[in-house]
């Protein structure tokens, strides 16, 4: 019996790995594209309009996590609760997807989605000491705050997350 990753090195599973990589890296590099663009060409704070205001472009350096929690904490204490603890669950995410051969499409995907968003937001506190955000989007009273496409990448690999989930619980329940 084959151990450790020596078991996922055969044709199949090296393709796999290949996938896995494809996807992460692609979201990973959608990221840091668009904030490049962004930070080269826009100022902080600075307003472009969109669709007639329903989708702005806005610069906002964000030093904290989500909706900037944290941003307050002390140095050490954001570094290790924003940076080093989020890197440390990516690294154990990633390889849960490369050793766990056995993982549905959809959530294989969906984690793919999730990692690659989140390496894309640590990066950016550890290389910037902060997260670009840029995209803003307001219909009737459905509002956003201000997110980047690691934040959309995370959500969007949370959203099939959670369809699996619920449509794979429907199709175990008896009639």
């Amino acid at each position: 019996m084959k151990t450790g990753l020596k078991k996922y090195m055969d044709t199949k599973g090296i393709l796999r790995i290949v996938l896995i990589l494809i996807l992460i890296i692609g979201n990973i590099g959608c990221d840091q594209v668009s904030k490049k663009i962004i930070r080269k060409n826009i100022g902080p704070y600075e307003t472009i309009s969109v669709l007639n205001d329903h989708l702005t472009v806005t610069r906002a350096e964000n030093p904290g996590a989500f909706l900037s929690l944290g941003d307050t904490l002390p140095s050490t204490a954001k570094s290790v609760l924003l940076s080093l603890l989020p890197l440390v669950i990516l690294a154990f995410v990633f390889y849960y997807i490369i050793t766990k051969r056995s993982l549905s499409k959809p959530m294989l995907v969906g984690l793919c989605f999730i990692v690659g968003g989140g390496i894309g937001n640590v990066f950016d506190r550890i290389v910037y000491g902060s997260v670009t955000d840029f995209l803003h989007i307001k219909f009737g009273i459905f509002q956003t705050g201000i997110f980047n496409l690691a934040d959309l990448s995370i959500v969007a690999g949370t959203i099939v997350l959670l369809l699996n989930y619920f449509f794979k619980k429907k199709e175990s329940i008896p009639v």
